[in-house]
C-alpha cells in the first residue's frame, strides 16, 4: 500500500509539474502533431486487422452458438453490434494499444533520461514535463477515441461480412438486426472508456519512463512493467465504469 501511494504521489506531481504555460507553443505544437502521428496513425494498422477479425469471429461463434429454430436470426447481428461497441473495441483495442503505444512511450523516455537528454533539456531552461510528457498525454486522449470509433465500424463491418459471406445471414437480416433495439447511449460509454483508457496508456508508461534509473536493462523491465501495470488499470477501469455507467 506505501508503495502504491508512493507512485501515485510521484505521477500526481508529474501531472502537476507539466501543467505551465508553454514557452514557445509552435515547438510544443510541432511535438504534439508527431505524438498524435505516432499514437493515432502509426496505430492504425494493427487495429483495423484485430478490429476486422474480431467482428468476423464474434460473427461466428455467436451463430455456433444460436443455432436454434425459436431464435430469430437477426439477434447475431444485434450480439455483434452490443459486444463490439460495449466491451471488444474499446477495451481489446487499448489493451493492444498499452502495449504497442505504452512500450514505446516508456522506452523512448527511459532513452532519454538514460543518456541525460532530459537533463540537458532542463539544464537549457525547458520544462520536461511540459514539453515530454503533457504532448503525449494530450495527443492520447484525442486520437485514442477516435481509434476506438474506427475500430467499432471495421468490427461490424467484419461482422457483416462474416454473416453474409458464410450465408449465415442475409444482407437484410443483418442490417434487421444491426438496427433493432440500438441504445445510442452505448456509444456514449464506449467513448467514456476510450478516454479513461487513454490516459492509462499515456501516463503510466510515461511516468515509468521518465522516473527510470539504470541502464539498458533498467529501460526494458520499466517498458514491461508500464504495460503490465497499464492492463491491470484497464481491466479495473473497465469494471468500475461498467459499474458506474450501466
Amino acid at each position: 500500500m506505501k508503495l502504491f501511494f508512493e507512485h501515485f504521489g510521484k505521477i500526481i506531481i508529474m501531472l502537476r509539474g507539466g501543467m505551465a504555460r508553454p514557452e514557445n507553443l509552435r515547438v510544443y505544437w510541432k511535438e504534439f502533431m508527431e505524438q498524435c502521428n505516432d499514437i493515432g496513425i502509426r496505430s492504425l494498422p494493427i487495429v483495423l486487422i484485430i478490429s476486422l477479425f474480431l467482428g468476423m469471429v464474434v460473427a461466428i461463434q455467436t451463430s455456433y452458438q444460436f443455432v436454434n429454430p425459436i431464435i430469430p436470426r437477426d439477434v447475431v447481428a444485434g450480439i455483434v453490434r452490443d459486444s463490439t461497441i460495449l466491451e471488444l473495441s474499446p477495451t481489446v483495442i487499448c489493451i493492444v494499444l498499452s502495449g504497442v503505444v505504452g512500450s514505446k512511450i516508456a522506452s523512448e523516455l527511459g532513452n532519454m533520461r538514460v543518456s541525460e537528454q532530459i537533463d540537458a533539456l532542463e539544464i537549457m531552461g525547458i520544462n520536461t514535463k511540459t514539453y515530454l510528457v503533457i504532448p503525449k498525454v494530450v495527443a492520447a486522449m484525442i486520437m485514442v477515441p477516435c481509434l476506438i470509433v474506427i475500430s467499432i465500424a471495421v468490427s461490424i463491418a467484419g461482422g457483416y461480412m462474416a454473416c453474409v459471406f458464410s450465408h449465415i445471414l442475409t444482407k437484410q437480416q443483418f442490417l434487421s438486426g444491426l438496427h433493432k433495439d440500438f441504445l445510442p447511449y452505448n456509444v456514449f460509454f464506449a467513448i467514456i472508456k476510450a478516454f479513461v483508457f487513454s490516459l492509462v496508456i499515456s501516463i503510466i508508461p510515461s511516468y515509468y519512463g521518465y522516473y527510470v534509473q539504470g541502464g539498458a536493462l533498467e529501460i526494458g523491465r520499466a517498458s514491461t512493467t508500464s504495460v503490465v501495470v497499464s492492463c491491470i488499470l484497464i481491466l479495473c477501469a473497465d469494471y468500475g465504469l461498467s459499474l458506474l455507467l450501466l
